[in-house]
Formats: C-alpha cells, sequence, structure tokens
C-alpha cells in the first residue's frame, strides 16, 4: 500500500506518523518530566537550605558554648556566687565590680543574657545572678539539668524561669548546664540566652516555609516570627516527626499536600538535638511547571501544523526534481554514458545530481581502467610464458642424453675410473634435476645437492682453481624455493668469476633463515664488475622485453622472484673491480610451503 502512495501522501503520513505523534507524546513525557523535575529541584533546594541553616546553627551555638566553659571555670564568678554577704551593700558592690557578664553580652551579638541560679539567700536578684526558691526549683529544665552534668539546650517558655511577671521574661533558646563547687557543696545552673533576632534571621530570607524545634517540640525559630514559641502541634504538620531524624516526607500540611524535610543537630559538647524543618507546598511549585507546560504544548502543536504544510509544499517542488533525475537514470540504465545532469540547487537532490555526474564519470574512467588493466595483465602472461619457456629452453633436457652418461659412466666405473665415473654421475644427476623443470616449488635441500653436484664437475674441471663452500641453515632444508633458482647464479660466478683471473677462486653460497625472510647470498672472489657494467647488467635484468638475449640466467632468476614475490625480493648484485661479486635474494616468509 504504502509503495503505491505518491511520494507526497507517503511524506505526509510519514511526517505525522514519526513526527507529530512522537513529538505530541514527548510533549506528554516531558510535561511529566518537568512536573517531577520541579519537585525535585524544590526538594534539592529545600534540603540544601536546610543542611546550610543546619550549619549555620552549629557556628551560632558554638559560641554560647565557648562562653559556658568559660563561666564554668570562672574563678570571680565562683567567688562572687559562693560569698555570704552581711549586708546589701556589700552585693551591690560586688555585682558592680564583676562585669564579666555585661562584656559577653555586648561583644557576641549571638548572646542575648546570662544568668546563674544558686542556693545562696544572701543574694539579690539582679536579672543576671537570681538565688534560687522553690518555683524555680520546681521548673522541668531545672529538674532535667540538676541530673546531670551535661549541656541543654532548651526553650524556655514566658514565666517559667520567674514567678513574678514584670522582673521580665525568656521565650529564648537557652543553654543550660550545671555548675558545682564542690568545696562550697553547693551547685549552680548557668544559662545563656541566644539572641531571637539572630536565630531568626538565618530563616529571613528562606524560599519555604523554615522552623527550629528543641526536643520538647517548641519552635526556638522561624522563618514567620510569630510561630516562636508555639509547640510543632500548633504547626499542623499531619504526622509525629519526633522519632524523624532526617528524612524527605510527603504529608499534607494545614490541608494541603507538601513536602517536609527534616535534619536533626546536636550542638557541641551537648545531649540535646535540635531539628531544622522545612515544608513547601506541592501545588505552588507545580503551577509554574504546568504553566510553561501548557504553553510548550501549544507551541508545539502550532509549529506541527505549520511544518504539516511546509512538508507537503516541499513534497510537491521535491518531485518534479526528482522525477528529472530518475529520467536521467533511465538514459544511463539503457547504455547511454555521456548524459550530464543539469539539476540546480544546493540540497540534497542538488548533491544527487553532482554525485550523478561524478558517477557517469566514474564509470568511464572504471571502463577505460579494466581495459587497460586486462591488457597489462595479458602482457604479463604473456611475459611469465616467455619466461618460462626461455628458462626451459635454455636447459639441456633430451632423455638419449641422460641415458648416453649412464653407460659411460658404467664404462668408465668398470674400468676403474672412478673420478671420471663420480663425475659422469653427478652430471647425470644435475640433468635429471633439469629433467623436472616444470615443477613449480622445490626443496631447498634438493636445490643444494644440484648445487653441489655442479660445483663438483666444476671442480673436476678447473681443478686447484676453483674452491667452493656451501653453509646452508638446516631449519631451510624443508622450505620450498622455485627450482633453478640458484644455480644459474652459482654458474654466473664460476664462469665469470674465473674468466681472465688468475689462481684460485672461492665461491661461496650461504643460506640463511632470517626473522621474516629466507636469505640467500652467491658470492665470489673473482675479477668483478666495474660500476658501469654492473649499471648496464641491473638495467638489463629487469627488462622483460623479448628481443633482449644477453643476461639470460639473471635475468630469468630476477624475473621469476619479482613475479613471485614482489619487486623488493628480486637480485640485488654488488660487485668491485678485481674483488670479487655478490648476488643476494630474499623469499618472505609468508610464502613458504613445507615439504
Amino acid at each position: 500500500m504504502i509503495n503505491n502512495m505518491k511520494l507526497k501522501y507517503k511524506l505526509i503520513f510519514f511526517y505525522i506518523i514519526v513526527v507529530m505523534i512522537p513529538v505530541l507524546i514527548v510533549g506528554i513525557i516531558l510535561t511529566s518530566y518537568f512536573r517531577g523535575t520541579a519537585l525535585t529541584r524544590a526538594i534539592e533546594q529545600a534540603t540544601n537550605n536546610v543542611e546550610k541553616i543546619k550549619s549555620q546553627m552549629i557556628t551560632k551555638l558554638r559560641v554560647p558554648t565557648d562562653i559556658s566553659n568559660l563561666l564554668y571555670f570562672d574563678d570571680n564568678l565562683k567567688q562572687l556566687v559562693n560569698t555570704r554577704y552581711t549586708n546589701i551593700l556589700d552585693v551591690t558592690k560586688a555585682y558592680l565590680n564583676y562585669k564579666d557578664f555585661q562584656n559577653y553580652i555586648l561583644q557576641y551579638r549571638e548572646l542575648s543574657n546570662i544568668r546563674f541560679f544558686i542556693d545562696n539567700p544572701t543574694l539579690v536578684d539582679n536579672m543576671s545572678v537570681i538565688p534560687l526558691d522553690p518555683v524555680i526549683e520546681s521548673r522541668p529544665w531545672f529538674r532535667t539539668v540538676m541530673q546531670s552534668k551535661n549541656i541543654y539546650w532548651l526553650y524556655i517558655p514566658d514565666k517559667e524561669s520567674y514567678p513574678i511577671s514584670e522582673k521580665g521574661t525568656i521565650k529564648k533558646l537557652s543553654l543550660i548546664r550545671q555548675v558545682s563547687y564542690p568545696e562550697y557543696n553547693r551547685t549552680g545552673v548557668l544559662m545563656v540566652q541566644v539572641s531571637q533576632s539572630e536565630l531568626n534571621g538565618m530563616l529571613y530570607q528562606e524560599p519555604f516555609e523554615t522552623i527550629i524545634t528543641d526536643e520538647q517540640g517548641y519552635i526556638v525559630a522561624a522563618k514567620n516570627p510569630g510561630l516562636v514559641g508555639s509547640t510543632l502541634d500548633a504547626f499542623d504538620i499531619g504526622m509525629d516527626l519526633s522519632k524523624t531524624t532526617k528524612d524527605v516526607l510527603r504529608t499534607t500540611v494545614k490541608g494541603k499536600n507538601s513536602f517536609v524535610i527534616v535534619d536533626e543537630l546536636t550542638p557541641q559538647l551537648s545531649v540535646s538535638k535540635l531539628k531544622v524543618i522545612s515544608v513547601f507546598e506541592t501545588g505552588s511549585i507545580l503551577s509554574s511547571a504546568n504553566k510553561v507546560s501548557m504553553l510548550g504544548l501549544l507551541i508545539i502543536m502550532g509549529v506541527l501544523l505549520i511544518a504539516l504544510v511546509l512538508v507537503y509544499t516541499i513534497s510537491f517542488l521535491t518531485t518534479n526534481r526528482l522525477l528529472r533525475l530518475s529520467r536521467q537514470l533511465n538514459q544511463v540504465a539503457l547504455g547511454n554514458l555521456n548524459v550530464v545532469s543539469q539539476i540546480d540547487g544546493t540540497d540534497e537532490i542538488g548533491q544527487l545530481s553532482r554525485q550523478f555526474n561524478y558517477m557517469v564519470s566514474s564509470i568511464n574512467q572504471l571502463i577505460a581502467q579494466v581495459v587497460e588493466s586486462n591488457e597489462k595483465n595479458n602482457a604479463l602472461e604473456i611475459a611469465q610464458r616467455e619466461i618460462k619457456l626461455k628458462m626451459m629452453a635454455s636447459q639441456i633436457n633430451p632423455h638419449f642424453l641422460f641415458n648416453a652418461l649412464e653407460s659411460i659412466r658404467m664404462n668408465a666405473h668398470l674400468k676403474g675410473e672412478k673420478e671420471i665415473a663420480n663425475i659422469v654421475r653427478l652430471l647425470g644427476k644435475l640433468m635429471r634435476k633439469n629433467l623436472e623443470v616444470g615443477r613449480e616449488k622445490a626443496p631447498m635441500k634438493e636445490e643444494i645437492e644440484m648445487i653441489r653436484s655442479y660445483l663438483e664437475i666444476q671442480k673436476f674441471r678447473y681443478e686447484e682453481r676453483l674452491e667452493y663452500m656451501l653453509d646452508c641453515d638446516p631449519r631451510a632444508f624443508d622450505i620450498l624455493i622455485p627450482p633453478l633458482i640458484i644455480q644459474p647464479l652459482v654458474e654466473n660466478s664460476v664462469v665469470h668469476g674465473l674468466e681472465n683471473k688468475e689462481g684460485t677462486v672461492h665461491v661461496s653460497i650461504s643460506v640463511a633463515v632470517r626473522e621474516e625472510v629466507l636469505e640467500i647470498c652467491v658470492e665470489d672472489d673473482g675479477i668483478g664488475i666495474s660500476g658501469e657494467k654492473l649499471a648496464e647488467i641491473v638495467k638489463v635484468i629487469s627488462k622483460a622485453d623479448e628481443e633482449q638475449r644477453s643476461r639470460i640466467g639473471l635475468r630469468n632468476v630476477h624475473q621469476r622472484l619479482t613475479l613471485y614475490y614482489g619487486e623488493e625480493h628480486g637480485l640485488k648484485i654488488s660487485s668491485e673491480a678485481g674483488a670479487g661479486t655478490r648476488i643476494c635474494f630474499t623469499i618472505p616468509k609468508d610464502h613458504d610451503f613445507r615439504t
């Protein structure tokens, strides 16, 4: 059905299936994601704010703790509160002389007041040093602190420190600790009160409703100062947070769905714990996200509708250009390789038009290259045949000659001419190997034996004028090489090395197994070759011209090596006039075929 649809309808159909519907689905998913992200960010922000407030709170409460430690060991305070005064004048003088409380309050803005309670009836209540009475001793905070010597942080409600309200109110978070004086058999209670404005100032700029409570459930600080002094129950969180130390909770606060972030902190040296609680309503967070999501969906719908119109228009315009390109392709299919596409534009269809022209041009070039390659392959094949024919033509291999040599050897042996019989035997062995020239590969061991036979024959001929040495690595014995590939080199060293050379000529043949190649070298200390003649020989052996009639042996060996293994494995000739000649070649290991 799709194949039978027109291109413009295909584009519209696939646009709706592949673009419009997925985009709408993605838009819905993104809307949900944005809502979740908004909540997550709000939770992260509230959590980070709680951590920040927790850190600030610990820092602020460190000052009252340090002051309480100083007062705990203050000898002047000990003398002041434990002295039994005889008249009010002495008490007044003692109070005037002791100014540490006032100095600390003026020096540290975190402090609101410092008070000391002790059982000394000779003292006078001056709002800083207070003698104990039964009402104070009955208060819960006093009984708690008298049970241990730990530091407590508690919120002291109104009128709990004093039975008479005119003496002042507390309504502050206070550090309370027991101070013992064993030498006087007395125990006092030190109360260091924190400035309420400092506590509320930490929460003033918080984006969400944030409070700090003590272990009793009293709100000791809040973004809304009117909440200070009330209990957590009045905040109407809707769940018990007394056992919650650190958590993110989803609940209802004052009837609205909200998130509550709770974290607990323990001031320095204190056994009391404080809680930082932050609350934000989900509706206020999601309302902005919902507005953004709806606006985004409306924009997406508008863009999709506009895009639908553009797709229809572009598909109509594209079809005409594609039809023109299709007609040109048909001409190429019919064999017309002279077609030139002239579709304008730099879009994809314009690029296809240019690529079409490149393709036609490449096809013409490839056809020309194939023709040229075929011609070269034919020429190479003819050259290979020619080399093989020339190589075979250079060998003497009639059977009757081999049989005649056998008859001569037997006759010489019967007459006692053992040396002549051995030479004839070696010559016959050499002839037998030449009869096997049709083989493509021969073991190195057989090639070495044939060379040894040839050298023994030449030794018989030249006697003391020729000395030879054969050095072949035993690992190379079973390696297959082209037959008659070394013998022409040895023959060349013997024949040309002895020319115009008096004395003994030494011929050395070495076969070594290297890491990646098999290296064969034939070396003599004959008359050598001059530089000009050596250059001429290298030029001659590199030619595959049929008309070349000189250096047939070297040329055949070189061209067989290059045909088998490549130019880099051909003959390497080095020589010096009067010093000798060295000819080497290599066979790559990846061409090794063992018997």
